[in-house]
């Protein structure tokens, strides 16, 4: 199989919803065994930023909020959307301070990842946030949040546990948990 070759045929497309955050296209197909049907898809205008904060204690934040999509309350860390012509990492501090008051003034891209590629473009960059101070925190009017400062490791223990679900956050957690067993941070 060639890795660059795509099997999928495209007959029409039509845009079915459109608003400033996304956009539904539902395409007619012919598919790689070569029958017809529609493949729908969502194009986002934007990148997901995540930020985990990680204090010289080990001690991280995570943000608690009820999810409207999921019909549930989910934790996980700092995140959000950023402009694509705005320097992701301007968009993880804003995000970081928004939702937490902290800032920090050491950031390092960790992970970046496609969240759900069989339905959505979305790109998702993420960062690990250290040399932590606290200032006031500014969510957005459709945020109602709580902050939950916690041992890294017991944030660890929620994602094995299954009480974390957010795939960004579950990602950064992991990463992290790598970095600190193979000694990149301390």
């Amino acid at each position: 199989m060639n890795e660059q070759h795509n099997p999928w045929k495209v007959l029409g497309e039509k845009k079915v919803y459109e608003n400033p955050w996304i956009r539904l296209t539902e395409f007619d197909v012919i598919n790689p065994s070569g029958g017809k049907g529609i493949y729908g898809t969502v194009h986002f205008k934007g990148i997901a930023i995540g930020v985990l904060p990680l204090d010289e204690d080990l001690n991280t934040y995570l943000v608690g909020q009820y999810r409207f999509p999921l019909n549930q309350y989910s934790w996980e860390m700092p995140e959000g959307g950023g402009a694509l012509d705005v320097d992701p990492v301007e968009s993880a501090k804003r995000e970081l301070q928004e939702e937490t008051g902290l800032m920090a003034e050491e950031f390092t891209r960790i992970v970046e990842m496609h969240l759900s590629n069989s339905v959505t473009d979305e790109y998702a960059i993420i960062y690990l946030a250290r040399r932590l101070s606290q200032h006031t925190a500014s969510p957005e009017e459709t945020e109602e949040l709580q902050v939950k400062k916690l041992p890294f490791e017991e944030a660890y223990q929620m994602v094995e546990r299954g009480e974390i679900t957010d795939s960004m956050t579950v990602a950064a957690i992991y990463k992290v948990k790598l970095m600190l067993a193979d000694g990149r941070i301390s």
